[in-house]
């Protein structure tokens, strides 16, 4: 019996091998990133998501349409709300992104989207994969970008997740070989590093920044950890200008909890089981997950989301209205200056630090005794009115 299980699965092995291997081919024939200032008109796709995710959702909405009012009625961006991708819908179709819905998304040049529900293994739903990950393989996503800033604390952080590979893009194709062994598998390509990796290097030579940090667990997982590692090396040699060192997971996640340690940081690339908890950590800091954007950033597509999760909880006990929309809203500034909407982005990024860690006239609980989430939109929308933004943003970060 034990022979014919290894071989069950030796033959699953051989098929993701080859998918792997396809996949790969794909990579090396792959073109450049799309040049949104090329594009009459740029279809930015709202997704609601799940749980909270709607109601988070319709506030950056509305945040988008009054900063973006010109650009609307030129037809410059058209904002298209793209429906179907809730937990109910996609478990009725069996599929983690239900094909009507994917062809929708697929008429966007970029997609705002709100939290999505990921059923574990024992909850009481079919084990239907994650909507983020199959999106970030639909699209080929593979720039997870996720910045932190604590200003307080000199902490300015950009971390780089690579985001199509790792363990999480056969996370739903494991096996049980017998009933007291279950694989799960893990996959690193040459391609796949090589373009995040050097995607974090471009990001800090661009930008000022002078130190980009791997993170690995290279002295275990010494096969995929180990090229993820050795390849980075060999990129940062042709980026003389900016230093590289590399850090395990694990101690990576205590110094940047060091108060004497941590704002040495700048730019940090890792791969993708890493970066999810790393980032969540460093949103920690911050303020909560509620607080961070994330970008994930492909050559033909781009989706930002909130970092967090549904928070069905939230919307069982009816406290929906009271989530904090500030996650989505940081993840349409990053939208907003990937499309090239700069001013946009650096205004609404000042309105969110000055609503959100220094002047704080409302706060969210995400219960009765803070505010409402469309309450805090207008506190946003108010102060992106103030002509005087900028000067306010600085009185308050020069101190």
């Amino acid at each position: 019996m034990n022979n014919e299980k290894i071989q069950q699965a030796t033959e699953h092995f051989a098929q993701i091998l080859q998918a792997e291997l396809a996949r790969i081919d794909k990579m090396k024939n792959s073109e450049g990133f799309v040049d949104y200032s090329t594009l009459p008109t740029i279809t930015i796709g709202i997704v609601g998501g799940d749980g909270i995710g709607p109601f988070i959702a319709d506030q950056t909405q509305k945040i988008l349409e009054t900063l973006l009012a010109d650009a609307l009625k030129t037809d410059r961006i058209r904002l298209k709300v793209v429906e179907g991708l809730t937990i109910e819908n996609r478990i009725a179709k069996m599929q983690a992104i239900p094909d009507e819905v994917l062809a929708e998304l697929q008429e966007c040049d970029v997609i705002l989207k709100g939290p999505t529900t990921t059923p574990r293994r024992g909850d009481d739903m079919p084990n239907i994969e994650s909507a983020n990950v199959s999106m970030r393989r639909a699209f080929d996503l593979f720039a997870n970008v996720r910045p932190v800033k604590i200003p307080q604390d000199n902490i300015d952080w950009v971390f780089f997740r690579e985001n199509t590979e790792g363990e999480y893009i056969l996370g739903s194709q494991g096996v049980d070989v017998t009933e007291d062994l279950a694989i799960d598998f893990k996959a690193i390509t040459t391609q796949g590093v090589e373009r995040i990796v050097r995607a974090a290097f471009e990001y800090a030579k661009q930008n000022g920044r002078k130190r980009v940090t791997v993170v690995t667990k290279a002295n275990v997982i010494k096969t995929t950890d180990g090229k993820f590692l050795k390849i980075a090396q060999e990129i940062a040699k042709e980026y003389p200008g900016i230093s590289c060192d590399d850090w395990y997971i694990d101690i990576m996640a205590a110094k940047l909890i060091d108060p004497s340690r941590r704002s040495e940081f700048e730019v940090l690339v890792m791969p993708n089981l890493y970066g999810d908890i790393l980032t969540d950590q460093a949103a920690q800091l911050q303020g909560g997950v509620g607080t961070a954007g994330s970008a994930n950033i492909g050559t033909k597509h781009a989706m930002f989301e909130a970092i967090h999760g549904s928070a069905p909880r939230m919307v069982d006990e009816g406290r929906a209205q009271y989530a904090d929309p500030s996650s989505l809203v940081r993840a349409a500034v990053m939208m907003l200056e990937h499309i090239g909407f700069k001013t946009e982005a650096k205004n609404l990024d000042m309105a969110l630090d000055i609503c959100g860690q220094y002047e704080k006239k409302f706060v969210l609980t995400s219960r009765a005794n803070g505010v409402t989430n469309d309450q805090y939109t207008d506190y946003i929308l108010d102060t992106l009115a103030d002509p005087n933004i900028e000067a306010k943003w600085l009185s308050y970060t020069q101190k």
